[in-house]
């Protein structure tokens, strides 16, 4: 969501600030009403990531409540929520109760003396995923074009420092691809890193030796089976470009995996 998208400045101004700062924030939206309400159809507000609104205006305490409960729920499931608020009456003519999903749309009570009716859409704001690529072989460079072609935010890694501390909301993906250059301690960098994957670039027989010298560094075991090795999703990758593709594959897997009700992310690929 860009700057032109927002007709309200204030709110447009604000969700610039945060989105330079890197913190996720939400964009709730009236898209219906029925009965009497104070905020219609249009009415906007930006909320931070526990649901306070922070510019905007989209309805009394009555609504707040429920407003923040389904920000802080899209921030935990990195999903949007469309929330539809009734009096309590008519709840109980539908059968429905307060908190009860239906088809992808959550009720909630609305609380107001005015008895009317709202649904909201709430959408996410979130920083780029962060990736991180250790190594300047051609693997390497062709994963960072990659990366920020697909909306991805690309950062070179260096062994002998520490990578910047992520921000509120933000998700870090590690790819090692020194093939043969600073091989050991890349993976050490990797480990001690926040991220939320590390993926190596080298066959099993590379990576086991490599663990095996990680152990006697003192690495734990459940930190080096972190490391996903070979990386890459099994497509037959040959050439280095084709080998970046099939990492990227793997690595939007995995960024994809909790917004969709679907199967695991596959495997990983051949060695490389």
């Amino acid at each position: 969501m860009i700057r032109a998208e927002l007709t309200n400045p204030e709110i447009a101004d604000l969700a610039q600030h945060l989105r330079d700062k890197g913190e996720p924030f939400a964009i709730a939206t009236v898209i219906r009403t029925l009965g009497a309400t104070a905020a219609k159809p249009g009415a906007k507000a930006l909320l931070d990531a526990d649901g306070t609104i922070l510019q905007g205006w989209i309805g009394g305490g009555c609504v707040r409540g429920a407003l923040a409960r389904a920000t802080k729920r899209a921030m935990a499931e990195n999903a949007p929520q469309f929330i539809s608020l009734h009096p309590q009456d008519l709840l109980d003519e539908r059968g429905i109760s307060p908190g009860d999903d239906v088809e992808g749309v959550r009720f909630a009570r609305n609380g107001c003396p005015s008895k009317g009716s709202m649904d909201i859409f709430i959408e996410l704001v979130t920083p780029m995923p962060e990736l991180l690529v250790y190594g300047d072989a051609p693997v390497a460079q062709s994963l960072m074009g990659l990366g920020a072609h697909f909306q991805w935010a690309v950062l070179s890694g260096n062994p002998d420092c520490a990578p910047p501390p992520l921000s509120s909301g933000s998700n870090r993906m590690i790819v090692i691809a020194t093939q043969g250059k600073n091989d050991l301690a890349s993976l050490k960098a990797a480990l001690a890193a926040e991220c939320t994957f590390i993926a190596f670039v080298g066959s099993r027989r590379k990576f086991s030796a490599l663990s095996e010298k990680l152990r006697q560094d003192g690495i734990a075991e459940a930190d080096i089976a972190r490391v996903q090795a070979p990386a890459g999703l099994a497509i037959g990758a040959v050439t280095p470009d084709e080998i970046a593709l099939s990492i990227m594959a793997q690595l939007t897997a995995e960024r994809r995996r909790h917004q969709r009700d679907a199967q695991p992310a596959p495997e990983s690929g051949d060695p490389q």
